[in-house]
Order: structure tokens, then sequence, then C-alpha cells
């Protein structure tokens, strides 16, 4: 709980922040596309996520992101392999061309790692067995995402943002817990703008 509380704080200072400071920097017209590399997931997890985001005016953009899991074999029990993800963001900055505080919408067409174990009775020994199986999920989620954006002068980027979707689509019954149905989207990306 402290660290939702500490998150929504840190993004209010942000929102704050990129209210009261709006400098209006004229490269930045010509500039509307974005390259980005999420430094949180080649950290954590050893997975390549990288996003293209194409600027449509000063308060709007769209992009796509690309997810791959590279480790299968890491410590974090890390199911999901691959993602698409296609995401639309509102800026709120009003003097800056999108950058500052923004809100996305997103979906996320997924594939999911699975495995139980299937039961079944052995006769000539009298008692249970049981065979461990593999399976992969495709789903596609919904969900929206907050966050911040920040732009140096010479066109690298950062941006921080935390978003929750849900799974709408696919193979969604095969879940043992509701909670595998929600999917998480956030971190912090480098890039830049040219």
């Amino acid at each position: 709980m402290k660290k939702i509380i500490s998150l929504a704080i840190w993004l209010t200072s942000l929102f704050v922040f990129s209210q009261n400071y709006n400098v209006e920097y004229p490269q930045d017209t010509n500039k509307k596309t974005e390259i980005k590399l999420s430094v949180t997931s080649l950290i954590a997890i050893a997975a390549f996520d990288a996003s293209y985001e194409r600027l449509v005016n000063e308060g709007t953009s769209y992009g796509i992101s690309v997810f791959l899991n590279t480790d299968k074999n890491n410590d974090i029990d890390f199911s999901k392999e691959f993602s698409i993800t296609p995401y639309y963001r509102w800026f709120f900055s009003e003097k800056t061309f999108a950058r500052g505080f923004f809100v996305e919408g997103f979906g996320v067409l997924n594939t999911v790692e699975d495995s139980y174990y299937e039961k079944f009775y052995d006769s000539p020994i009298n008692n249970f067995s049981s065979n461990r199986i593999d399976k992969t999920l495709v789903r596609f989620a919904l969900g929206v995402s907050v966050g911040g954006k920040f732009i140096v002068r010479n066109g690298f980027t950062t941006e921080v943002f935390l978003g929750i979707g849900r799974n709408l689509l696919g193979d969604t019954t095969a879940v043992e817990y509701a909670s595998e149905n929600i999917i998480g989207r956030g971190g912090v990306s480098l890039g830049y703008r040219f």
C-alpha cells in the first residue's frame, strides 16, 4: 500500500511540475517519431521490450510495443512469453509538444506459458499418478496507463508509466485464479525522438 501511495504522490508531483514549467521547444514540432527500449524489462527479467511511437499533434500520439521474453530460465516467476501492445496517449501539457503527464489506452495480444497436472488412476499399482502438461495461452486484454514523459533538448526521451488491464478474449478460463486474467503494463523506457 505504501508503494501505491508513493507512486500516486510521485505522479501528482510530476503533473504539477509539468504544468508549472511548460517551456516550448521549437525543435520538437519537427520531430514526430520516437523509438524506445524498456530498461525495466531488460534488467528485471532479461526481456526485450521495444516501442515505436508517432506523435499526431502536441496533445496525442499512438504507438506499438513488442515484448519478447528472452530468458526462459529466469529466477522470477514470469509467464508472459510474447506480446504486441498498440496504444494511444493523451498528453495534458498545454505548451509543450507531447511531453509531461499522459493517460494511455492500450490493448495487448499476449501469449502466456501455463502448466497444470493431469491426474489419472493407475489400476495395476492402485494409486493416482499425474502428468505435467505445458500449454501456451493466447489472450487479448484492454487497459489504461498513466505516466510522464521527459525530453532532453537533443531528442533523448525518458518515460515512466504504470497501467493495468484485463484479459477479455482468448483462453481466459484455463487460469487457476481470477487474478491471472489481470495484466500489468509499466516501467521505465529510454528512447530517442527524431
